[in-house]
């Protein structure tokens, strides 16, 4: 049976248990560029758009905007991650203490920082050109020695995974924090789940658990489709992100299912970042998993609402 909730049916968190909350993240980081610009004519080289960029911004990405979004409500946020001996690498390092957000960096010498550079204009984005390599696997190793020294200092595990290759250990950082009885939410990448066995929570959008389990034809095969996956590969629940349908939570006694607000969407970017960060300080704060989901359909609704990655902050969550 599906059981429908509402964000009015939850109270509000207090800012204190939210502020007690020890989230860290592990992941795949990236330096979101954005270069705006107007388009008065057509290149006389070929047929495409001439933008004269008039303002830059860095933005984090990937793991780091996870870790941003759960700094943003008020936890205390760590990351973990690999960044290069680089410009970007350090414009890293930069927005994350504006952020407020502990970084634990491993740097590889010879790792180009990963960029995705995004031109816009009149709020429209014309390109995106990416930048990145993978990670050594020296760095990698440290990378896991660090977790097991982090390990004790928080209360939910959050994995990014965007496929960069800094989860190539995802398999033991679970397997570690399921010894520590902390819980572990995972963002997942690509078709092999089994590298997540054991994972608390799983949030997938609908391409990526298409990706894994097929198409579904009605919502009782999802659902069959749903259980069969989560008893195969051990998953505590799986909350399925489903863009202007909301939000749907499988797990052992129910399944819940959470409407989106209408509202005007500007960018999806970044929004499975908040959603899974909201979650993670939502555990932290010792929220039920269930009120949880509630409120990350809600931070969801928010952030798409504004341009790019993005963060919701608590007075906007509550107000």
């Amino acid at each position: 049976m599906t059981v429908s909730s509402k964000p009015a049916d939850i109270p509000v968190v207090p800012l204190a248990r939210i502020c007690a909350a020890r989230v860290l993240v592990v992941g795949d980081v990236m330096l979101d560029r954005y270069w705006f610009g107007d388009v008065n004519r057509i290149s006389p080289e070929a047929p495409v758009p001439v933008v004269r960029v008039q303002k830059k911004e860095d933005r984090l990405g990937g793991a780091a905007n996870a870790a941003r979004n759960a700094a943003a409500l008020g936890a205390q946020a760590g990351l973990l991650c690999v960044v290069g001996h680089d410009e970007p690498g350090e414009r890293i390092v930069e927005l994350l203490g504006e952020s407020k957000v502990q970084g634990h960096m491993e740097r590889d010498p010879v790792l180009p920082t990963t960029i995705k550079l995004r031109v816009l204009s009149r709020q429209q984005q014309l390109l995106r050109v990416d930048f990145e390599n993978t990670p050594n696997h020296e760095v990698l190793r440290a990378c896991l020695a660090r977790f097991a020294e982090l390990l004790p200092q928080h209360d939910v595990i959050l994995l990014s995974d965007y496929a960069k290759g800094g989860l190539t250990h995802v398999t033991q950082m679970i397997s570690e924090a399921k010894r520590a009885s902390k819980p572990v939410l995972v963002d997942p990448k690509g078709d092999d789940w089994e590298r997540y066995r054991g994972a608390t929570l799983i949030t997938p959008n609908r391409a990526e658990l298409r990706e894994v389990v097929g198409q579904w034809k009605s919502e009782d095969d999802l659902h069959e489709r749903v259980k069969k996956l989560r008893e195969e590969l051990d998953f505590g629940a799986l909350l399925l992100t489903r863009s202007e349908e909301g939000m749907t939570l499988f797990t052992d006694s129910q399944v819940l299912h959470t409407s989106a607000e209408a509202r005007e969407v500007y960018d999806v970017s970044g929004a499975g970042d908040t959603v899974i960060a909201t979650v993670a300080t939502m555990l932290g704060a010792g929220v039920p998993l269930v009120d949880s989901i509630i409120y990350a359909n809600r931070a969801a609704d928010i952030v798409v609402g504004k341009l790019g990655t993005a963060t919701v902050e608590y007075n906007e969550l509550f107000a």
